[in-house]
């Protein structure tokens, strides 16, 4: 068998359902093989939205995302989503092509050390030099992808090699079960938790598991301990639950962080400091419990009093069994601050003035949303909006990314949720910044037959870097721009274009297009005035005497 037909069959053996990308004279081989396969191709417009796809499907499946490109510009171009993949713990595995090794035809020409390029933004990077090795390099780099904590890794098939013959047998997978936290250490952690006299529980972005997520509901109903959640934990349990105190969006000094500085033990599940932190730690204030698959990376914000590490499911599923409840536990100020946190998340919810405040915004999408509908964001000063005010009430219901919180990957996240689960609505939300950097994966939306809403906040500027300079005091500078006609734009590429002119216009524009067959633009000019007067003076002047 011809080594790309071979190739693909591994992929198909690995369950991969989808290949994202675009393809060089290098991939020609590979591209007849996919032609040829089970395998869907998903021809993008730019490879980092391909990257972006891949990524998106390993997160909500937890299988390997797979995308490919050519080699030099084709492979630099999926950095930046490699990068996205790794920090996000993102299973993904890219395939990038290269120019013949064995006999070189064109010298240099677009050839760069891609392998090298990759080994420190991966988990595994290989160059495939002999076709025979093609069986066991496939299954490494897709047990090694998925393996806690999952990330990007990459394979680089030479063309030379992709047209050999070869004659081997595909490996067998085989489910692998990961340890489990030593019981000595579990009630261990379970004696501080029932001595202490605040515990509260910190719900991280390795949480998010299937079976974690039910783990921690029964600890939680079980101990009735308080949680908050980081930005890449929310939903893994219900937000509704009467337990849940808020979402740390800000690294510290919000309301959230009067529970987080009043806490004496805090049970830290699955969260990783690659995720921005909320500022939980300080010495001889109170005790951390590190629960993840990994131990603790101990730096100056994070070092932790006992780790706890194996499958957390498993570890908390061990943890529920030695804590009760106890007679002296306090949680009244713990209700106290969420009572709060409640009252200043509703505030301004309703204030329809226009152009639109993100407060509102957020709150109009939350009603119109169903509870596992979902909601892929970019990167921009909305994330924090959305942070502190979306409630979600399913894991992987609100997507975005406090890792490497790169711009760029809001359409191209939407776009592959919708396509893993057509049932399910889904929306994009992206500042006009972080829309115009993948904005031509419409058209790769409108050619897939996807029903999508796309939804740009549009202030003119780099929002989020404007709202940073305006709090240090600094004049206006080098963060403005001027938009196309987004709904001249949308209809270039065969999608609808609206432009939203008043607050009820958001509402009734928005529920059609939600409900509506094909991709939907929507132009939502936003008013981020707001950012300066909530985020920086009301709670620089906030109290934690609650």
């Amino acid at each position: 068998m011809k080594a790309s037909d071979f190739l693909v069959k591994t992929l198909e053996n690995e369950g991969v359902e989808y290949i994202f990308g675009i393809p060089g004279e290098e991939n020609i081989d590979l591209l007849e093989s996919i032609r040829n396969s089970s395998i869907k191709l998903i021809l993008t417009r730019h490879e980092q939205a391909a990257g972006f796809m891949a990524a998106t499907y390993g997160r909500l499946t937890g299988k390997p995302g797979v995308c490919i490109s050519t080699l030099g510009p084709g492979a630099t171009n999926l950095v930046t989503a490699a990068a996205h993949a790794q920090l996000g713990a993102f299973p993904m595995v890219m395939i990038t092509g290269q120019k013949p090794i064995k006999k070189s035809k064109q010298a240099m020409f677009q050839i760069i050390d891609v392998v090298q390029m990759m080994k420190p933004i991966t988990k595994f990077a290989k160059q495939i030099i002999d076709a025979n090795v093609i069986p066991s390099v496939v299954r490494e780099a897709f047990r090694v992808a998925t393996e806690e904590k999952p990330g990007a890794v990459h394979i680089e098939l030479p063309e030379d090699i992709a047209g050999e013959e070869i004659d081997a047998n595909i490996f067998d997978i085989h489910e692998l079960y990961r340890p489990t936290a030593d019981t000595t250490v579990v009630k261990q952690a379970a004696e501080i938790i029932k001595q202490a006299k605040h515990p509260l529980i910190l719900i991280g972005a390795s949480a998010n598991r299937r079976e974690t997520s039910v783990a921690l509901r029964e600890f939680i109903d079980k101990t009735e301990i308080p949680f908050f959640n980081t930005q890449m934990g929310k939903g893994v349990v219900p937000e509704d639950h009467t337990l849940f105190l808020g979402t740390a969006a800000l690294s510290r000094d919000d309301y959230v962080h009067c529970a987080i500085d009043r806490a004496d033990v805090i049970i830290n599940v699955g969260h990783d400091v690659v995720e921005k932190p909320p500022f939980i730690m300080e010495v001889g204030r109170q005790k951390v419990i590190h629960i993840n698959y990994f131990a603790a990376k101990i730096d100056d914000v994070y070092f932790p009093h006992i780790d706890m590490i194996g499958d957390i499911a498993n570890s908390i599923t061990k943890l529920t069994k030695y804590v009760t409840k106890q007679s002296h536990w306090d949680f009244g100020y713990f209700i106290r601050v969420k009572r709060e946190i409640d009252d200043k998340i509703n505030d301004k919810s309703s204030d329809d003035r226009f152009p639109i405040l993100p407060q509102h915004f957020v709150h109009v999408i939350r009603d119109l949303m169903p509870d596992d509908g979902i909601v892929a964001l970019d990167n921009g000063t909305y994330k924090i909006w959305f942070a502190r005010n979306y409630k979600c009430y399913a894991p992987n219901t609100l997507l975005l990314d406090n890792a490497l919180a790169t711009m760029g990957a809001g359409l191209p996240t939407a776009f592959t949720a919708k396509l893993i689960d057509p049932s399910k609505k889904v929306i994009a939300v992206c500042g006009d910044g972080g829309f115009m950097m993948n904005s031509q994966e419409l058209e790769t939306a409108v050619r897939e037959g996807v029903d999508l809403t796309v939804i740009i906040l549009n202030d003119s500027a780099y929002g989020m870097i404007k709202w940073k300079q305006e709090g240090l005091g600094y004049k206006n500078f080098g963060l403005d721009f001027s938009n196309p006609d987004f709904e001249m734009y949308a209809k270039s590429y065969g999608a609808i274009g609206h432009k939203v002119t008043s607050s009820e216009d958001l509402v009734k524009t928005l529920e059609k297009c939600i409900n509506s067959k094909g991709v939907h633009l929507v132009d939502v000019p936003v008013d981020y005035t707001e950012n300066h007067k909530v985020l920086y003076e009301e709670l620089a002047t906030k109290s934690c005497l609650i």
